[in-house]
């Protein structure tokens, strides 16, 4: 039942820098990123992670929010989060923020694509096992990726960055083997490895196809910390979605888990990339 004071109540905003710090010290999957644009502007440009509910059809799908969970609700400059949080506040939800200026005043990555681009890598009903499969093969993508740009640099910086980067993919993809031995022990993880599809790396990308495409940017340190960062955000935004498309609660609890790492990957490209911009990287 809608509560009609709390309807027309004050609504809590909160601004960009705000919001990226509450989400980084939020769990995956312990709170909601709500996009109540059209589809099509979700899909030029959205928030990763961000659940897209177009504000129109916003009172007849209240069911797939839990009132429990905090909400920050989100549009193109804040008007249309405003009524959104204002609605969702009429409905008893217990926590729910607008942010100020909406997309255009965030302060960071975002990713692009349709709500379902890249969810027909996955069922819906994969076991754990399976999907730690996916992911390990992923990674393990990216990290061939980072080791070819790796051979392929020229600036001793960008050099280093791709040096890290090959580093990181490697303990992530540690991190899902040695996940996939817990689900499915007594299975032999080198004949996985050797059988995993590694044409794919994380954020759905194919690595021919993106490697081809943005190899150009790549030639600088900013360059580099720049794609480095659309890729994570990218997986961010994937991993959350295909935690949304899960039916099994282990699988969905791992993917939370895998889009929780991504965001500390993309924590620390980003004060990296603040760092070489204060020191006048090229």
């Amino acid at each position: 039942m809608i509560q009609l004071k709390k309807l027309f109540s004050f609504v809590d905003a909160i601004d960009s820098k705000q919001a990226k710090k509450f989400i980084q010290e939020q769990p995956e999957g312990e709170y909601t990123l709500l996009d109540v644009r059209q589809p099509s502007e979700y899909e030029e440009e959205h928030l990763p992670g961000a659940k897209l509910i177009p504000l129109s059809q916003l009172g007849d799908s209240l069911d797939e929010l839990d009132k429990d969970k905090p909400v920050i609700a989100y549009c193109a400059i804040g008007g249309r989060s405003r009524v959104a949080a204002q609605l969702l506040n009429g409905y008893g939800f217990k926590e729910v923020y607008n942010l100020k200026g909406g997309i255009k005043a965030w302060q960071g990555h975002k990713a692009s694509g349709p709500e379902e681009l890249n969810l027909d890598l996955v069922r819906g009903d994969e076991t754990p096992a399976e999907i730690a499969a996916l992911a390990i093969g992923m990674e393990e993508s990216l990290k061939l990726f980072y080791e070819t740009l790796l051979v392929q640099a020229q600036d001793k910086d960008v050099q280093q960055l791709f040096a890290k980067m090959v580093e990181v993919s490697d303990l992530h993809k540690q991190k899902f083997i040695e996940f996939y031995r817990q689900v499915n022990p007594g299975k032999d993880v080198a004949v996985l490895e050797s059988s995993v599809d590694t044409d794919v790396m994380e954020g759905g990308y194919r690595v021919e196809e993106f490697l081809k495409k943005n190899a150009p940017y790549m030639q600088t340190l900013l360059g580099a910390l720049d794609v480095a960062m659309m890729l994570e955000t990218q997986a961010l935004d994937l991993y959350v979605r295909f935690a949304d498309k899960a039916e099994v609660l282990a699988t969905r609890e791992f993917l939370r888990q895998v889009a929780q790492e991504e965001k500390v990957h993309l924590t620390m490209l980003g004060n990296l990339l603040e760092e070489k911009v204060k020191a006048g990287a090229a």
